[in-house]
């Protein structure tokens, strides 16, 4: 008996909290209903608080674009230079990772750069797709969006021309450095070949003053081959005389790394660089013109303007009613 009617006293309890519950709510919402005139101002005044925001807010669009290896043909004219400079085609794949490389090492630069002015510039490099290093989403924010676009396609411009540019220089380097080594090259075996033409022309003169002496007019062997650099007398004044006005015409000995060396000269001096056809990136997505402005949200901003207009209405009722019934 107890145990129940302790059960009945809970229960009432609970009935009667419930009940002075709902008498506040209807007592909050009928206060909240009294005061709506001061609840629609505080949010119409708080609205047009917003509007005058938006009006004076500083507007961000931001233009994307998406990078990758170039192409190729994009970077035909470099291979081929490197190829005739070193006597091997190198792998394109090569290539095009130290084309790309560079143009990302410069823009992430430029990036850091922008940011440290006194005026900061966004522009963002990140990877386009998750956990891979290429390609490659540039983005860069401005107060419109041609502005955004725009920049965007110029820094992008820019920094494939500087990259082209620095490439370009170092081949020209190297192939001018190529140029010089085989001129000094062919100028060590001319040299070389020189000194071997005025060693025989000295050899058979030698040998004619041997003849004229001996009074060797004729040859007096059957196989000059065999004659040593002390028999060549042998040969006879006649045919030593000829011998010597013939080698004096003759083109110097060379042997066929002469030839070579000539022909490796002839083909990088004919190398000619073409840095506006080449690329140090190619587009998946070029530069787009945003067609919605990251900041100011102009719906958000006006419905948490009323909200908040809403909120300090419903403040001032419940605050102006507690000190009425303080009063009393």
């Amino acid at each position: 008996m107890n145990q129940d009617n302790n059960n009945m006293t809970i229960k009432r309890t609970n009935e009667a909290d419930e009940s002075i519950e709902s008498i506040d709510l209807i007592d909050l919402f009928m206060q909240l209903w009294r005061g709506k005139v001061t609840i629609i101002v505080c949010a119409i005044l708080a609205i047009a608080v917003a509007i005058a925001y938006l009006s004076v807010a500083k507007e961000k669009w931001t233009s994307e674009a998406i990078v990758t290896y170039p192409d190729s043909g994009q970077v035909a004219n470099y291979t081929n230079a490197m190829g005739v400079l070193y006597s091997g085609t190198p792998a394109i794949a090569d290539v095009q990772q130290r084309f790309f490389g560079r143009f990302n090492s410069a823009i992430s630069a430029l990036s850091e750069q922008l940011d440290n002015q006194a005026e900061p510039e966004k522009l963002t490099i990140a990877p386009a797709v998750k956990d891979q290093s290429v390609p490659l989403k540039i983005s860069y924010t401005a107060k419109n969006a041609a502005d955004a676009q725009k920049t965007l396609t110029n820094y992008i411009q820019q920094i494939n021309k500087r990259v082209v540019n620095e490439l370009d220089d170092d081949l020209q380097s190297s192939i001018n450095s190529k140029i010089g080594d085989l001129k000094q090259d062919l100028a060590t075996k001319e040299k070389v070949a020189q000194e071997k033409k005025d060693k025989r022309l000295a050899i058979l003169n030698q040998a004619l003053i041997v003849a004229e002496q001996s009074n060797t007019k004729n040859t007096i062997v059957q196989q000059a081959e065999t004659l040593s650099e002390d028999t060549l007398f042998a040969l006879g004044s006649d045919a030593l005389s000829s011998i010597i006005k013939n080698e004096a015409t003759r083109p110097l000995p060379f042997d066929e790394s002469y030839f070579n060396a000539r022909q490796s000269l002839l083909a990088i001096s004919a190398l000619k660089s073409k840095p506006d056809s080449t690329y140090s990136f190619r587009y998946v997505m070029k530069p787009n013109l945003p067609i919605r402005r990251d900041s100011p949200k102009k719906g958000m901003i006006l419905v948490l303007g009323a909200l908040v207009g809403i909120i300090l209405g419903a403040g001032v009722v419940m605050g102006r009613n507690a000190l009425r019934n303080y009063s009393r």
